[in-house]
């Protein structure tokens, strides 16, 4: 058919483009002129196909169709007029024209006809409606523009084409909309969107979303007008820490909090609002209200007046396309660009020596009077940074004062825990309390999150170049180089690491894992890719890879400090913000690292450190809806219950690092001294507590006997003892309960018949220490040959000389794959073998050498997702 589209806006173009998909003729595009030099979508579509365009300012004058336009479009021929999203009144002589009478296609006309009650408008969400139109179920916190993204823009380009097909078909039914149930109501305006506060917290809630965007629910608060955005209903019983704010004819005050505007509705229950927009039309976060300046502007004394008056001349310098810069001018709306932006912040080092500006203070404030309160503020003073206020544990130990926070990290602050809940955290080499830290609450995890989620969406995080946040890595990652032998300290004492190994690895991996990714910010590059459409219409296909949003990360105890900059660093350098459980055993590196972050000048709420239980806090992060991705190291058995509940809760992306039994094959042609060597590092590295530990050994026969012997020999060298003392080899086990389970598993070997040739017991001293144990003649059916032991224990099994392929079906006979070793000197039998292993990495006449630029991670039920390397 001939069609003459009548519409605007990115929907009247999805109609455009699916009815030339269909077939049809366009024979013209009738849009609204353009705005500012930029056309509509819709126009600017058709008229790179080559469409007739006509941009009538107005098709009606006095009520009747103007003669040139109606003739104008007469002479397309059209046989059907689609009106996608049509907001100019159309003469009838317009609409009646067209052989097909009645092809007026808006989606608020013909498909709202078949809409019960209150169609789909505002009145939708201010009744309470559980169903708009047909078939869209309306969500507890919907608003117009969410249910209008989800539902009536691709259902109403699908409908509207759906009826070109029904007519073109000769199928079209006429359906007369029966009085019955039909019920119109006029457009909500602003003097009418006044919140009566005399009302339940649900329905003042649907006062709000029913009119946001527009016309915005108001009301008075300090003598103006201030409308509400980003209502949600808030659970029974919801309580907040806030600053009080009258509002006139409310039950009771609001409440200020950092997660927003808390309201009252006369029954009790709360509800929440994140935005609020003054009469001057500036909006900000409610969490910011007595912050911002909301309330009242700063009042300027003659000389700061004179400084004004200054910059405002500056500013025009710049803009010279502007004619006269008001309060309300936007630096970056009237043309500015990058380099303009160095030039303002010389002009004012140049004006007021005392006011310096960095180039990220003009892009957050970008209208003039926005840029003058923020120069006051600073000249003032009144803008220095909070001082981090940290309430440290201080011990003196390791010839050193070390400083420790033990409270949880939330939103930029060291704070207490909800109820003020702590728990001990315990020296595994005495079994003496270090200190009480916070313990998290349920509502703790909703506030880092509701904190994380405000810093990625509203806060600077979101706002700062990659370059930038590459420079706040580098320096965190120098903050931690300056605090190494500290940090190294607290990890060795919180967790048993010795502290030699704790300086090279647990702190000095973690440093180069932060320097490494911070070069990553500026290097994120998406692609653009050929496509069959590219000629002759010159359509364009192109990638670009954005941050998330929150990332959640729950970490292990083995590696506290390495484990989290693994998965932190990563996340921070695509742009996302974190909320971080540490082991409830291990949390003391974490904190350090959360004050050491905001030393840094990371801002708020873009990192959050949340100490507790896994059950607890890892169980609420990964049910959390606005927890876009969570990253898991530990056991499988929890990373299967993770990955359920992040399925089943909003199907957050997963990555997890799990279970591992990692074979290490020891051919009789290695380099026996090598071999031993390493061997006994790959099952003694970090007492064992290490994921990618060598969990069997098989050994070649003929050399099998002189290996144990050999190995025997190293491991009663080895020095068990304080692991602050340079001279330890072995320090304790992480805690308790693992030291108790290592014990039992090498009395199940024992009960099963393989021989314990040396080891198997607990140290017969204070603290959680373990001997070293070597078990032979291990059988592939028995318990220490298909579990992880997680600690000092050595399982060897002989294979038969020269039979490759069965040590291979042994070894691979495992739901594990994180890691694999194979020793030889022959290069071909070691390829065969790399290849052969079912496992994420295969080391090679070595062991244990990761590097922060190799990925990292597994295979089967190993987990998925790596960690390090190039991520993007």
């Amino acid at each position: 058919m001939r069609i003459a589209v009548i519409g605007q806006s990115v929907f009247g173009l999805e109609v455009y483009k699916e009815l030339r998909k269909e077939g049809h003729t366009i024979v013209g595009v009738f849009t609204i002129p353009d705005k500012d030099g930029k056309a509509d979508p819709l126009g600017a579509e058709a008229e790179k196909d080559g469409v007739n365009v006509f941009k009538f300012p107005r098709w009606r004058l006095k009520g009747k169709g103007i003669p040139e336009v109606v003739q104008v479009y007469k002479a397309t021929g059209a046989e059907l007029n689609v009106m996608p999203f049509c907001s100019q009144f159309i003469p009838m002589e317009v609409i009646d024209h067209p052989a097909h009478v009645g092809g007026c296609l808006d989606k608020r006309m013909d498909v709202g006809l078949l809409y019960p009650l209150h169609g789909f408008d505002n009145r939708t969400l201010i009744h309470g409606d559980k169903k708009g139109g047909f078939t869209c179920d309306v969500e507890p916190d919907d608003t117009v523009n969410t249910i209008y993204k989800r539902f009536l823009f691709p259902e109403g380009v699908k409908g509207t084409v759906d009826a070109v097909r029904l007519i073109a078909a000769g199928n079209a039914p006429k359906i007369v909309q029966p009085e019955e149930g039909a019920t119109y109501e006029g457009i909500q305006k602003k003097d009418n969107a006044k919140i009566d506060w005399n009302q339940s917290a649900q329905v003042l809630h649907n006062w709000i979303r029913g009119n946001d965007k527009v016309p915005g629910a108001w009301a008075e608060v300090d003598g103006q007008k201030v409308t509400f955005y980003g209502s949600s209903l808030l659970d029974s019983g919801a309580t907040a820490i806030g600053q009080p704010l009258e509002i006139p004819g409310a039950s009771q005050p609001g409440l200020v909090s950092k997660a927003g505007l808390m309201l009252f509705g006369n029954d009790g229950k709360a509800l929440l609002v994140k935005n609020l927009q003054f009469e001057d039309g500036k909006m900000i976060a409610a969490a910011r209200y007595f912050s911002s300046g909301s309330s009242a502007s700063v009042e300027l004394t003659e000389e700061e007046k004179t400084f004004a008056e200054q910059m405002r001349g500056v500013w025009k310098s710049i803009l010279t396309n502007v004619d006269a810069i008001e309060d309300s001018t936007d630096f970056f709306k009237s043309g500015a660009a990058s380099m303009d932006v160095v030039r303002l912040v010389e002009e004012v080092k140049l004006r007021a020596s005392g006011c310096q500006l960095q180039n990220e203070d003009v892009y957050m404030n970008t209208t003039f009077q926005d840029f003058i309160q923020m120069c006051v503020k600073k000249l003032r003073g009144e803008d220095d940074e909070e001082e981090l206020v940290v309430d440290y544990v201080e011990k003196n130990i390791n010839n050193m004062t070390i400083r420790m926070p033990h409270q949880l990290f939330v939103n930029g602050e060291f704070v207490d825990a909800e109820g003020g809940k702590t728990y001990k955290t315990i020296n595994p080499t005495d079994g003496t309390a270090i200190c009480d830290v916070s313990l998290a609450q349920a509502s703790d995890v909703d506030r880092a999150v509701a904190a994380a989620k405000e810093a990625f969406e509203e806060g600077e995080w979101g706002k700062i170049n990659p370059r930038d946040r590459g420079r706040l890595l580098y320096k965190l990652a120098d903050l931690m180089e300056e605090h190494q032998e500290e940090l190294a300290t607290i990890e060795s004492m919180d967790s048993g690491a010795v502290y030699t190994l704790a300086l090279k690895t647990h702190v000095g991996m973690s440093i180069q894992t932060f320097r490494y990714f911070a070069g990553w910010c500026d290097k994120i590059q998406g692609c653009t890719i050929p496509i069959n459409q590219a000629r002759p219409n010159r359509n364009l296909t192109f990638t670009k890879k954005e941050p998330i949003g929150v990332c959640a990360i729950v970490i292990p105890w083995n590696y506290p400090l390495m484990m989290l900059a693994w998965k932190t660093a990563a996340c921070l350098a695509a742009g996302n913000t974190v909320v971080l459980k540490p082991a409830q055993v291990t949390p003391l590196t974490a904190m350090k690292f959360a004050e050491l972050a905001a030393r840094a000048g990371f801002p708020k709420g873009v990192i959050n450190i949340l100490p507790g239980s896994g059950a607890l806090v890892g169980q609420r992060l990964s049910d959390h809806p606005d927890v876009r991705k969570l990253g898991f190291t530990g056991s499988t058995e929890i990373g299967k219950h993770i990955m359920k509940s992040c399925a089943v809760s909003n199907v957050k992306k997963v990555s997890l690092e799990l279970g591992g039994k990692s074979p290490l094959i020891i051919f009789s042609d290695c380099d026996m001294d090598k071999a031993v060597r390493m061997g006994l590092s790959a099952v003694f590295f970090n007492k064992g507590e290490n994921c990618i530990a060598a969990g069997r050994l098989f050994v070649e026969e003929n050399i099998h006997d002189q290996y144990v012997k050999r190995v025997v020999e190293e491991v009663k060298k080895m020095k068990i003892g304080d692991p602050l003392d340079r001279s330890t080899d072995h320090g304790p086990q992480n805690h308790k309960a693992h030291l108790d389970k290592l014990v039992e598993y090498c009395q199940t070997g024992v009960r099963e018949g393989a021989t314990l040739v040396c080891g198997g017991k607990q140290v017969s001293r204070p603290g959680f220490f373990f001997e070293p144990t070597i078990f032979t003649d291990v059988q592939d059916h028995m318990f220490i040959a298909i579990e992880e032991s997680f600690g000092p224990v050595m399982i060897l099994s002989k294979f038969k000389s020269g039979d490759v392929d069965e040590v291979l079906r042994r070894a691979n006979a495992t739901e594990y794959g994180l890691a694999s070793g194979v020793f030889t000197r022959d290069i071909s039998k070691a390829l065969y073998v790399s290849e052969k292993l079912n496992a994420g990495t295969v080391f090679v006449n070595t062991y244990n050498k990761t590097d922060v630029a190799a990925p990292f991670g597994g295979f089967k039920q190993s987990g998925f997702g790596k960690d390090l390397g190039k991520t993007c």
